[in-house]
């Protein structure tokens, strides 16, 4: 069947075959089917959507597309958590090494961050010395060893999602749930983990910010990870309000190191999460109850087992432990400015994104992807929907290096606080669990 009749095909609201998609994505990955014709069968997916088997069959002719990890060197229980995004999420820095005090390998390919979420990779970078960079050996045997890597992606993975999203992104077919799900899977399959859990954020700071539509997307994704064997669930979490206080990348290590050793200073909404999600993990791996998985969790952190393995990965990549065992030695930022409310009142509501950009316009992160981030710049957040502020009281602490985006960002934050005369009712870190 030729493109064209692939593309009517799909208009009409017809289910493609596997080998039809197989096809097409070989052939497009291999400049046989032009970009105005993949433009136009994104568009007609975006409008009629897929089956489960067609956006499974998606998902592995992607995945297949390029590379695929081989994982097996590393035993039979290999685990993976990913995030959809949000602003503040540290996670990462704190689940893969409970996994891995725990004894099992979390060998894990992120990303860098673009618009107003960070990105694991260039969190991870602002500790000096520290490679992400790193050879599909070498992120195997880092993985073999300490049963902990964090790497950028190496290889040729997933070149057809590459491509497509590009397209996606300029043909306002990005906000498609089987095309969403099929680019999220297509990466977590060729990485070759054989559990993965997802994070799936939900709220204003959300790529989902529709509760319904967060749980379709995860049943969606759900449902590709056990259609291609792979044992898979979701959890639902919350992402109206930054995830704990600090916002940017060396202030994100620092903080999420603070729940490794289990400080009293480390915020409840970031240690919930992360024990949440990796207790779930262990229930997914050994079929335990989750509230052994939970007490089993908690050991590790407290014990501090969990900050030996994420320093035992700092220096098998070549970072400075020193840095993570005193935060404080990490470069501050030229320019620091404190943020206090003009008014009194219950702080009612927090645009997340629009945090998440004045985060971005200090350094902290990416409006293009060509652009230099600052390991150094971000902010500090005192305040929570929920609580009440005094006028004159501190709201959060800005730093940066680039002094004309000081007082702008300020004005950004302020802007995305919301107050009111009664208390709001309290939203739900965990929202749902799917499986």
């Amino acid at each position: 069947m030729s493109m064209f009749e692939i593309i009517n095909k799909k208009k009409q609201g017809l289910e493609l075959t596997t080998a039809e998609i197989n096809t097409l994505i070989t052939d497009y990955i291999t400049d046989k089917i032009p970009d105005y014709q993949m433009s136009a069968l994104l568009m007609a997916i975006c409008l009629k959507g897929m089956t489960t088997r067609e956006t499974t069959d998606l998902t592995l002719a992607m995945a297949n597309s390029g590379d695929v990890m081989d994982l097996s060197c590393l035993g039979d229980k290999t685990l993976d958590k990913h995030s959809t995004g949000g602003v503040g999420d540290k996670t990462t820095f704190i689940v893969s090494p409970i996994m891995a005090a725990l004894g099992y390998p979390m060998g894990k390919m992120s990303g860098r961050g673009l618009g107003h979420t960070g990105g694991t990779i260039d969190k991870l970078e602002s500790i000096p010395g520290l490679r992400t960079e790193l050879s599909t050996q070498e992120f195997l045997d880092i993985t073999a060893k300490h049963g902990l890597c964090i790497s950028g992606q190496s290889g040729n993975l997933v070149p057809a999602d590459k491509k497509m999203y590009a397209l996606r992104d300029v043909t306002a077919t990005v906000d498609s749930i089987p095309l969403i799900a099929a680019s999220i899977m297509s990466k977590k399959i060729a990485a070759g983990a054989q559990y993965i859990l997802l994070d799936v954020k939900t709220g204003n700071g959300a790529f989902m910010t529709d509760l319904d539509e967060a749980r379709k997307l995860a049943q969606a994704m759900v449902d590709i990870g056990k259609g291609c064997g792979r044992k898979t669930a979701a959890i639902i979490t919350d992402m109206s309000a930054p995830l704990g206080r600090a916002i940017g990348n060396s202030l994100e290590i620092s903080e999420a190191t603070e729940v490794l050793k289990c400080d009293m200073i480390a915020p409840d909404d970031v240690m919930e999460v992360s024990v949440t999600l990796a207790a779930y993990l262990l229930h997914m791996a050994e079929g335990l109850d989750l509230s052994t998985c939970r007490a089993k969790v908690e050991e590790v952190l407290r014990n501090r087992t969990a900050f030996a393995k994420f320093a035992e990965m700092v220096e098998a990549q070549g970072g400075d432990v020193k840095y993570i065992e005193d935060p404080t030695r990490f470069e501050k930022a030229r320019h620091i400015m404190t943020i206090r409310s003009a008014k009194s009142g219950y702080l009612s509501e927090m645009d997340t994104r629009g945090i998440g950009v004045a985060a971005m316009m200090l350094g902290a992160g990416r409006e293009k992807a060509e652009d230099t981030i600052s390991h150094s710049a971000g902010m500090y957040l005192y305040v929570k929907p929920g609580r009440h502020i005094e006028e004159g009281q501190s709201i959060a602490t800005l730093y940066t290096n680039n002094e004309k985006a000081i007082a702008t960002a300020g004005e950004k934050l302020l802007a995305s606080i919301k107050f009111s005369q009664t208390a709001p009712q309290k939203t739900p870190l965990i929202h749902a669990v799917v499986n």
